[in-house]
């Protein structure tokens, strides 16, 4: 099958199903608990807007990264967390309606945000900022299509056939395991100068993603969140969305050299994505 087919096709269907499961195991409870008790969604987001882009910007100078490779890390910090973050919060046992509300709404305010951290992070590493206007009008409609609607989806499916729903908690984990498979051998296939890219850029990329994941846990820690909301919020800090970096890098901005980063992240994000599910999924039990 080709490359692009499988980007293009197989993979989107794949994880608005992976939603569809992943709602057959949430009710507007779950939901309706969250914002009413806002202090994890606000310190999700705290994290990925604000401290984010701050270690990333410290990053670019313990490595010394040059000036396309820095404003590319800045770019990855910039971004929003993914569906990818749900599927792993999901699967290592975190709190799911916690990791999808941050989601939402992190992609939302980042169509803002973006432009502001990237167009300085240009300037300031590039010598020469450069406007960029993301399609507000597209990225909800995306945002909609590939995870609300789905979850939706899903919900209502819990709500008329809760037997139904039981016997396939099961497959769609597993079903969720071989979808983040497909991704990484994908991912690796189209890279033909991986080892390369990983040289230049690795180090700081991969301390971006550990660092971002230790700090949500440490922060949501000391704040004294539950068990499931410091496992979603350390995934939704380290898990960053790299495919709309890349995106924005090739498309916008037509720069390979920028998009270096994003690569590297979007392929290291799913070993420390199958660490936590290999660790936090294994015995952790969906209520404390």
């Amino acid at each position: 099958m080709p490359d692009d087919i499988l980007k293009t096709m197989f993979l989107p269907v794949a994880l608005i199903l992976l939603m569809v499961g992943m709602g057959m195991g949430l009710t507007l409870t779950d939901f309706r608990r969250v914002l009413l008790s806002p202090k994890a969604t606000l310190v999700g987001l705290a994290l990925q807007l604000l401290a984010l882009p701050v270690l990333a910007f410290g990053l670019v100078y313990v490595f010394r990264l040059p000036g396309e490779l820095a404003a590319g890390l800045m770019l990855v910090a910039a971004c929003p967390g993914g569906p990818t973050s749900n599927i792993i919060s999901h699967l290592s046992r975190g709190d799911t309606a916690l990791s999808v509300t941050l989601t939402a709404f992190s992609s939302v305010i980042t169509v803002f945000t973006i432009p502001l951290v990237v167009g300085l992070a240009m300037e300031r590493f590039l010598e020469g900022g450069v406007a960029i206007q993301l399609p507000f009008l597209k990225t909800f409609i995306q945002l909609m299509v590939v995870t609300v609607i789905p979850i939706a989806i899903g919900m209502w499916l819990h709500s008329a056939k809760p037997e139904f729903c039981q016997k396939m908690a099961k497959p769609v984990n597993i079903m969720s395991l071989v979808f983040l498979g497909l991704i990484i051998v994908a991912a690796v296939v189209k890279e033909k100068d991986l080892g390369a890219q990983i040289v230049a850029a690795g180090p700081a990329v991969v301390a971006l993603n550990l660092g971002g994941m230790a700090l949500g846990a440490l922060v949501a820690g000391s704040l004294g969140l539950g068990k499931r909301q410091r496992i979603s919020i350390s995934v939704e800090a380290g898990i960053q969305n790299g495919t709309l970096a890349l995106a924005i890098a090739l498309g916008l901005l037509d720069s390979s050299r920028m998009a270096v980063p994003a690569v590297v992240y979007s392929l290291f994000m799913f070993v420390s994505g199958a660490a936590m599910i290999f660790w936090f999924g294994r015995g952790l039990r969906q209520k404390e």
